[in-house]
């Protein structure tokens, strides 16, 4: 929920879907606070990446030698968002196997 471009109510949401998928409210709260200021800018920028795959030969890149404009500003903004949905999908989906696979691993241990 970190990632997922709803400024201002990622918390929010994030623990209201823990109370209805009875998740565990305090690591909930934890992951959901990923957006803290050193690691904007890397989301900001994989986002932007990870949109150009949806934008296809629209797609915006990064120059700032190039000149402003409110169409620019528009494409990249759509190219933001589908990006930081695509980047969130995909670390849930990465950090949910990485976590799967350390548990199992102690859980093996332990046995």
């Amino acid at each position: 929920m970190g990632i997922v471009p709803v400024w201002g109510f990622q918390l929010i949401i994030a623990i209201t879907l823990a109370f209805l998928l009875r998740l565990n409210k305090i690591l909930v709260i934890l992951a959901a606070n990923i957006s803290i200021p050193p690691m904007i800018p890397l989301i900001l920028f994989l986002s932007h990446l990870a949109g150009s795959i949806w934008m296809g030969d629209d797609a915006q890149h990064i120059s700032f030698s190039d000149e402003i404009t409110l169409e620019r500003v528009k494409t990249s903004f759509v190219q933001y968002v589908l990006g930081a949905i695509t980047l969130a999908f995909a670390a849930g989906i990465f950090f949910f196997g990485l976590t799967y696979l350390v548990l199992k691993f102690f859980k093996r241990q332990k046995i």
